[in-house]
């Protein structure tokens, strides 16, 4: 029966036994090129953080609209990186990683160039459109490049690299707002990027293409960029306006609405955005909720920190990004070492023992003061951190293990769908409980901006939002856990997964 399975797998599926060219410099050579886009990617999560107070006082705004250049660029990486990843499966995915490449850096150097916090926010959106492509090929070339066995090595080093872009992100990125301003956070993409698109051009092979003709869910896209957008402004509308505003609570209404039609779309199109007959997988629906659990919870606590150490410590954007830099460096140590445990006892605990250690740092951070001292920091991050390393790797490993090879585009850009919505709401709906309970504890109006407020005030808006995302932390650690102990593995490709 498996073999008549595997004769009707071929002829349904004939890019299945197209093997990937091998790489013209091996294997490794190809994953050093495909680590510029990634690290390029890493680079701008921190540095970008960082500046967030300062472009505040620059670009003469508040703490609502300053979330919108993290957002619209989150924003663009949800709706196109879906999309990004079909074609890849289409066209190629070195190609389009090249192409997310050129409008990645383009679009940051119109950052660089954003006259007021408007503009800044358009050019971020066409930077995460070139994020897209980025985020959503990456993953899926590496499985493509690389063997089973060595699937959980090579994403973590993967992790790894992206640890290493965030480590030196917060330290770069204080020494270049010291030195010329926020501009230069967004100037230093350029030359990594043109290096990036060389790299990835000499070294990465091409990738087997469907034979189907392309086809872009142009309806499916527009009504998630409808739905995500509502839903973001209204969430930050909340923070200035409070839940009595008329408009915020249509913004939420209508993208409820919107999320439930855009999946009844969904299974009525030929080629809808999202395939749903990946998720009769449970260890790939399982491992996408994971994901999108656990991103919310980094996003939060990447986006707080920095204010707490501007505002409350008032610390130099210099010392800020020293101390940024501590927990990426435990990342990018963690992270492959995590990759060869998964392959060795499996994606799911170690990737569970991550998300518990994420919780445990969660709640040491949400016990911060305001005379906090060096090693109480480091106390806080360090758990915190090191979940960070032991999750992400496993996790992307289940869940591309769990996908069919001709699906991997796919399988990718469900990954980092998953990954960036939990960004998306993550960073919004903390940053809504940060604000009105720092705005109530001073006893502000909602219209007030919160870096205004007094420091007490400002370190129980952290001490909320830190205990909320550390209960989040050990929800998701007890889903791990009941399913890695209850659940046995049902089909063949999970019982190899899990005994590896």
């Amino acid at each position: 029966m498996p073999i008549l399975s595997k004769v009707r797998d071929e002829k349904s599926n004939p890019v299945a036994t197209q093997p990937i060219k091998p790489p013209v410099f091996g294997k490794w050579w190809a994953m050093l090129g495909l680590s510029i886009g990634v690290f390029l990617f890493a680079l701008d999560v921190y540095v970008v953080n960082l500046a967030l107070p300062i472009m505040v006082e620059s670009l003469h705004t508040d703490f609502a609209t300053i979330q919108w250049v993290i957002l619209s660029y989150l924003l663009a990486i949800s709706v196109f990186v879906l999309s990004a990843a079909k074609l890849g499966d289409t066209f190629g995915k070195k190609q389009l990683y090249i192409l997310g490449l050129i409008v990645f850096t383009f679009g940051s150097a119109l950052c660089a160039l954003s006259p007021t916090v408007e503009w800044a926010i358009a050019f971020r959106f066409v930077q995460g459109l070139g994020a897209a492509f980025i985020s959503g090929l990456g993953t899926a070339t590496i499985v493509e490049i690389f063997p089973k066995k060595q699937r959980g090595l090579a994403l973590g080093i993967r992790s790894g690299v992206f640890g290493l872009g965030i480590t030196i992100g917060p330290t770069v990125g204080g020494l270049l707002v010291a030195l010329g301003g926020w501009p230069l956070i967004f100037w230093v993409n350029v030359p990594i990027g043109i290096l990036g698109c060389i790299m990835v051009a000499r070294l990465v092979p091409s990738s087997p293409v469907r034979d189907l003709p392309p086809r872009f869910d142009l309806v499916g896209t527009v009504v998630l960029t409808l739905v995500l957008t509502a839903f973001t402004l209204g969430i930050t509308q909340i923070q200035t306006q409070g839940l009595h505003s008329v408009g915020t609570i249509a913004l939420l209404i209508f993208s409820a609405i919107g999320c439930v039609g855009f999946l009844i779309l969904q299974t009525r199109v030929t080629e809808p955005t999202i395939d749903f007959k990946l998720f009769r997988s449970v260890e790939f629906s399982l491992g996408l909720v994971l994901r999108f659990l656990g991103n919310f919870v980094m996003a939060a606590a990447i986006f707080i920190l920095p204010f707490f150490l501007e505002l409350v410590q008032h610390y130099s954007p210099e010392r800020t990004g020293l101390l940024l830099g501590i927990p990426p460096v435990i990342i990018a140590v963690t992270a492959p070492v995590a990759g060869i445990l998964a392959d060795r006892f499996g994606a799911r605990i170690i990737s569970s023992i991550g998300l518990l250690s994420i919780a445990v740092g969660c709640l040491a951070m949400s016990r911060f003061e305001a005379d906090l001292t060096l090693p109480q920091y480091i106390a806080g991050v360090a758990p915190y951190a090191m979940g960070v390393g032991l999750f992400q790797s496993p996790n992307n490993s289940a869940i591309m293990g769990a996908a069919p090879q001709e699906r991997l585009g796919v399988a990718s850009g469900l990954l980092s769908l998953s990954r960036i919505l939990g960004q998306t709401t993550g960073v919004p709906l903390v940053a809504a409980l940060f604000s009105f309970v720092t705005l109530t504890s001073a006893n502000l109006a909602p219209h007030v901006d919160i870096t205004d407020a007094p420091i007490e005030s400002l370190v129980l808006g952290m001490h909320a939002a830190f205990g909320a995302i550390a209960v989040l932390s050990i929800v998701s650690t007890a889903i791990a856990l009941f399913d890695w102990w209850f659940r046995k593995p049902t089909s063949e490709f999970e019982v190899a997964t899990n005994s590896r």
